[in-house]
């Protein structure tokens, strides 16, 4: 134990003394903290070198990163003074050097600055570039003078005054347009002639055809062409029953009304629009009363399924009447040549479809024997067919 303490004593003892010949790299005392700078020094000032400190090194603590281990000057916070060393009227200040001249900026070989050649520049590419317009082959171009309308442009390279003499703005006028009324999921109802509603979802399809008249007649084309497309919807479902509108059978022609419709009304105010076509999209009943409608759709199902059926058997039973006809007509026939041969054969056809199923025959005729087992007789029969009914006159009685 005392072994160990004794070797704890020697390294503390040991670590002094190398801490006692280290400066402190912040200046004031020795690594070891217990002795100041005129410990380092000796008492008339000097360094272990024997030079002499300057009296700056006292000032304050050291910066142990610079190579001298002295700190810059610190610079004045006054505004005043921060413009007063950029000054370009005194010696070496500003950023253009000695004599002035713009900040940031080399001087030209004569002395003179770029800033005049630079703005003479800006201003030519402006004028150059506002003056070439490239039009694409599906776009025209609506010049303007100072504002006021001067004339079209189509595709191709075409030259202007520069901005803000003339301005062009370009548009597509060969490309179509697809409105969709109305926009997203939202419900569209609309009268029919029967007093019904209908919800209705349709697309319009249109494209410029007069740029000029499109850009100076109406205030906002894109939307007037919505408003007026919808307005003439109405007034063609209101011409309409409920049951066209659904069925789909007056669509075509509904279509065809809305886009001539649509076409007077926009050529009457000049709007410079051309429509291409109409297409409803959905027309179903309101959502409130989806499942009464589908239950009269059902019951309307289920009428005009029955009326098929008694159609079906009415053409049956008038096919079967004429079928009884015709075979009449050609028993007359037979009967206008032989009367007395048609009349026993039609009695003993009909006497042999009305014994058919029978199994017991009565019959009061004279010279016939009463009773006629009948089922007997199919019994005794090979084929189980029935027998043969017996001849009247054979028996002595008609």
């Amino acid at each position: 134990m005392n072994t160990i303490s004794g070797a704890i004593a020697r390294m503390n003892a040991l670590w002094g003394l190398a801490m006692a010949g280290r400066r402190s790299p912040w200046g004031g005392g020795d690594a070891g903290g217990d002795k100041g700078d005129d410990d380092a020094s000796g008492e008339d000032g000097q360094d272990g070198d024997g030079k002499g400190d300057k009296p700056q090194d006292r000032r304050g603590p050291r910066n142990p990163w610079l190579p001298s281990g002295d700190a810059p000057p610190r610079r004045s916070a006054s505004i005043e003074d921060i413009f007063r060393s950029r000054d370009p009227r005194r010696p070496g200040g500003g950023s253009g050097g000695p004599g002035g001249g713009f900040p940031g900026l080399p001087q030209r070989p004569d002395g003179k600055s770029w800033l005049p050649i630079g703005i003479g520049a800006a201003v030519l590419a402006l004028v150059v570039l506002s003056s070439v317009h490239m039009i694409g082959p599906k776009e025209q171009g609506l010049v303007t003078l100072f504002g006021k309308y001067s004339r079209t442009i189509d595709s191709g390279v075409n030259f202007t005054a520069p901005w803000p003499i003339e301005q062009v703005d370009v548009e597509d006028v060969r490309s179509f347009t697809v409105d969709a009324i109305p926009e997203g999921e939202n419900e569209k109802l609309m009268l029919t002639s029967d007093k019904n509603l209908v919800d209705l979802s349709y697309l319009v399809r249109w494209n410029i055809n007069d740029l000029k008249d499109y850009k100076f007649r109406l205030a906002d084309p894109k939307e007037s062409v919505r408003e007026v497309a919808e307005a003439a919807m109405r007034a063609s479902i209101a011409q309409i029953s409920l049951n066209d509108a659904l069925s789909g059978s007056g669509r075509a022609q509904v279509e065809e009304d809305v886009r001539n419709r649509m076409q007077r009304i926009l050529d009457y105010y000049k709007a410079g629009v051309a429509i291409q076509g109409v297409e409803i999209k959905k027309a179903d009943p309101p959502a409130k009363v989806v499942s009464a409608f589908q239950q009269v759709t059902v019951a309307q199902q289920e009428a005009e399924r029955d009326r098929s059926e008694a159609r079906a058997w009415a053409q049956q039973l008038l096919a079967r009447a004429e079928g009884d006809a015709e075979s009449f007509e050609k028993v007359y026939e037979q009967y206008k040549l032989a009367p007395e041969v048609t009349k026993r054969r039609m009695y003993y056809e009909t006497m042999e479809r009305v014994l058919r199923d029978n199994d017991t025959v009565i019959s009061a005729a004279d010279g016939v024997t009463p009773y006629l087992p009948l089922s007997e007789v199919r019994k005794r029969t090979p084929d189980n067919t029935a027998a043969p009914v017996p001849d009247a006159t054979a028996s002595g009685g008609q």
